[in-house]
């Protein structure tokens, strides 16, 4: 089935311990569109400049990403700069540029109102909330958030949860927006905001799954090298959610933990090189195998009688 995506587009420079790359190819929908492009048809939402070069274009189209609902403003692409330290885990934005991404106000084309799988990248709440007045009776509707709007723009945001089934949200953020120090405890408080189910994600500690009756866990890969976080996030959701829309409409709770463990599959991929340098060279049969890899390392048999 087909998966909507709503986000940004970017020209990123960024500076890790492992070295400086200058207006690569970045942006929320961006490494969520290429990495869901693997499990089924993308539809995508976003605006870009006079400046974005044409070669990210063709690439896009290279992984059959439709781009109808792509539009080009005047002015410059929307820009970030960040740079991490030897932990990896936190980016310090040195830069944002927003440019044409100020006045982005999604429109989506009429093919793309009745796709089943939505997903609402970080954007103003308001944005989030614009585009499922668009869309009709999506199967399932999964959004992103990140503190700014958690902080600046909370009576909209919570607006918007009500009307959403999935929220991805990492670990501060979930505690920002619940009050909560716990995780568990900040997961329970954002379910009774709205969504049926929420992913925390824990940087290198992986990501949990809670709904109102289960939780699962699923541990991050574990990698020799990783040299640039970037998008990890966006990448994981891509997985998560392009299983989900690859899955035939089924979606319980084999399907769900599936989906979980192919997020932090393709988050693995995504940080071993800058920008999607990696996603652009990853083929299906190495997901296959990471996905195997993964599930050896999670594989255990029941503890049996204790000894006296």
């Amino acid at each position: 089935m087909s998966l909507l995506v709503v986000g940004s587009i970017a020209l990123d420079s960024l500076e890790t311990p492992f070295g400086k790359k200058e207006d690569v190819l970045g942006g929320s929908a961006t490494y969520f569109s290429t990495t869901a492009s693997f499990f089924g048809p993308v539809q995508l939402v976003a605006v870009i400049g006079e400046d974005f070069p044409e070669s990210h274009l063709q690439f896009l189209r290279g992984r059959g990403i439709d781009l109808e609902g792509l539009t080009r403003e005047a002015g410059r692409t929307f820009r970030w700069k960040g740079k991490y330290g030897w932990e990896l885990n936190e980016a310090q934005t040195l830069d944002t540029q927003l440019n044409v991404f100020e006045s982005f106000s999604p429109n989506l084309p009429a093919a793309y109102r009745e796709t089943p799988y939505v997903f609402l990248g970080n954007i103003h709440p308001e944005l989030q909330s614009r585009v499922l007045d668009q869309v009709k009776a999506p199967k399932l509707v999964a959004a992103d958030t990140m503190n700014f709007w958690i902080q600046g723009s909370r009576p909209a945001l919570l607006k918007t949860l009500q009307r959403v089934n999935l929220l991805f949200i990492n670990d501060a953020e979930a505690r920002q927006l619940s009050g909560e120090h716990n995780v568990v405890k900040a997961a329970r408080a954002i379910l009774a905001m709205g969504p049926s189910r929420v992913v925390i994600k824990r940087g290198e500690h992986g990501a949990l799954l809670f709904d109102h009756d289960h939780i699962f866990a699923c541990p991050a890969f574990p990698l020799s090298e990783v040299f640039d976080p970037t998008g990890a996030g966006d990448t994981f959701a891509g997985g998560f959610m392009g299983t989900l829309a690859s899955s035939g409409g089924k979606v319980d709770q084999q399907v769900l933990r599936k989906a979980m463990v192919m997020g932090s599959v393709m988050a693995s991929f995504t940080v071993e090189k800058f920008s999607l340098e990696r996603l652009r060279e990853v083929q299906r049969p190495e997901i296959h195998a990471r996905f195997a890899e993964f599930k050896k390392l999670t594989h255990f048999d029941d503890l049996g009688p204790l000894g006296g």
